[in-house]
């Protein structure tokens, strides 16, 4: 049998998280996102000690990669679990857990993930039009711009993308797709791109692949979700690190621990990548960690 492969991605404001949620010895943590545990590895040697761990993915590949991360932490009790973190209460309670110390989410996907062309989540490499996080069921990227309504394409590429052509670029979509169905990544990059003018270095596609990636995976519905079941699950005095990878995610965190009085927010702005992080990791560049303590 072949040892795992190492993973890929590199986890983004390691030594900040560890910081700022500051987990140790004996404590109970949820990583809502545990992808290849990077940051979970990190923290499960701190909880050794009668501690434990619940780890969550709604992508089975990635929870294959963090067993095999994690399979030498000892002294920690680790849980993986293939679920999306707005079904944390359930899992919790499937667990016998009522409250944990803390909770991580990196509302990130992984370099294992968007580096596989088969996922169809980037444009860089051409493969199936999929992106689906969790690729054992649900409706596909494809799935949506071959059946959508025009109206219905244009408020997604405009709400989730912040697209300021999404009424083009749908329109030019539902021309394209009368005669050839959308199949791949590059098929519709190139009608994005006929129709949109490109600003700067960033390709005119991104918004628009942003935008169905978020819908496919009704990412911010979760997110809502996930904000709003928190209070009930983290003990008076935990902590909640999150960390986001655009506008539309950050606004909502920051909202969260802000407006309600469950929470006193420990970061006033949200930390972000040093320039030594940014030279070793460019992916780390859109991150933003804000952290919050259970009043």
């Amino acid at each position: 049998m072949s040892a795992p492969r190492e993973p890929r991605h590199a986890p983004v404001l390691v030594a900040e998280v560890l910081q700022l949620l500051d987990p140790h010895a004996g404590q109970t943590w949820v990583d809502c996102t545990i992808g290849a545990a990077g940051h979970s590895r990190l923290i499960a040697e701190r909880l050794s000690g009668s501690g434990s761990l619940i780890g969550l993915d709604q992508d089975p590949t990635m929870l294959e990669l963090a067993r095999a991360r994690l399979a030498d932490v000892t002294g920690t009790k680790i849980t993986l679990v293939h679920a999306n973190f707005d079904q944390l209460v359930d899992v919790l309670e499937n667990q016998g857990i009522r409250e944990v110390d803390g909770v991580l989410a990196d509302l990130g996907f992984a370099s294992d993930q968007v580096d596989k062309a088969a996922r169809g989540l980037s444009f860089r490499d051409d493969g199936p039009l999929d992106m689906r996080l969790d690729p054992t069921g649900g409706a596909t990227a494809a799935d949506m711009v071959n059946t959508m309504s025009e109206a219905g394409l244009a408020d997604v590429f405009y709400e989730f993308g912040e697209e300021r052509h999404s009424r083009r670029v749908a329109r030019k979509i539902v021309e394209r797709r009368a005669t050839k169905p959308f199949a791949t990544t590059s098929e519709l990059a190139a009608v994005v791109r006929s129709c949109v003018p490109r600003s700067g270095s960033i390709d005119p596609a991104t918004r628009v692949f942003q935008a169905l990636r978020i819908a496919v995976n009704d990412e911010l519905g979760a997110l809502d979700r996930l904000l709003a079941a928190l209070p009930r699950i983290v003990k008076q005095g935990g902590r909640v690190g999150i960390i986001s990878f655009h506008s539309l995610e950050d606004r909502r965190v920051k909202q969260a621990f802000r407006d309600s009085p469950t929470w006193e927010p420990i970061t006033k702005k949200p930390v972000e990548a040093s320039d030594e992080e940014l030279a070793r990791n460019p992916r780390s560049r859109s991150a933003k960690l804000r952290v919050a303590t259970r009043t």
